[in-house]
């Protein structure tokens, strides 16, 4: 479960930045390269099938490319000025262009509804770390309910070897069990960031080959009140 609390490793902001530089570079230069070699073989090769093959290369390289930078724009990026919300429409539409090529198959259920960015980008993060919990591909099945200030997520990854992914709950409570974070494990951590400025509570549970991703508003227990302290220092 994500702590509400402030994270016991706090990351200074030079540090955050570079390390969700690096996940974003680590995300697109896959595609990036893939690019650059079909343009290669246009200018080296004058074979017709290696030309149309190249084509091909270049244009789905070109998609995952911008699947993934748009993606990374609502979940990493500011989105938008203070205060300002997304579409979760929006997020749908990044979401699934991030598997349209892909193992994995999303499932998305929500509102029609402009949310505040924060939760939203809790949902995109949430559903990255789904599919690290399936790491042989399957389906993620994600539903959103209630209304923008008080939202429950709940993402389930289904598929084989299912497991809840190794140290996410750490990290996404901001205390790692090494006391470091690298570019790996960058994005639970920041997941657990964007959850306390949510005011959310992530939780993980494991059944059989599904895994379940729930986030839900944050519960701050009332302080007593004096009225009730006094009570019970007179009953004592």
């Amino acid at each position: 479960m994500s702590s509400p609390n402030a994270p016991s490793l706090p990351l200074v902001g030079l540090d955050l930045a570079a390390l969700l530089c690096s996940r974003v570079c680590h995300d697109v230069i896959s595609p990036v390269g893939a690019i650059v070699n079909g343009l290669e073989v246009l200018e080296d090769d004058d074979d017709e099938s290696m030309r149309v093959f190249a084509l091909e290369l270049i244009g789905k390289s070109a998609r995952q490319a911008s699947a993934r930078l748009k993606f990374a724009r609502i979940a990493f990026g500011a989105a938008g000025s203070a205060g300002a919300s997304i579409d979760l429409a929006d997020a749908e539409g990044v979401a699934k262009g991030m598997f349209s090529d892909e193992k994995t198959k999303l499932a998305w259920s929500a509102p029609q509804a402009l949310f505040p960015k924060n939760k939203v980008k809790l949902l995109l993060n949430l559903v990255m770390i789904a599919t690290s919990a399936i790491p042989r591909g399957g389906l993620i099945d994600v539903t959103v309910s209630g209304d923008g200030e008080a939202p429950t997520l709940v993402l389930k990854a289904k598929g084989s070897h299912a497991r809840i992914p190794p140290h996410v709950e750490e990290l996404m409570a901001g205390s790692p069990e090494s006391g470091t974070v690298d570019a790996h494990g960058i994005l639970p951590f920041y997941a657990g960031l964007v959850a306390r400025a949510a005011t959310m509570d992530v939780r993980f549970a494991i059944e059989g080959d599904e895994v379940t991703i729930t986030a839900s508003p944050t519960v701050i227990a009332a302080p007593a009140e004096a009225g009730d302290e006094a009570s019970d220092t007179a009953l004592a």
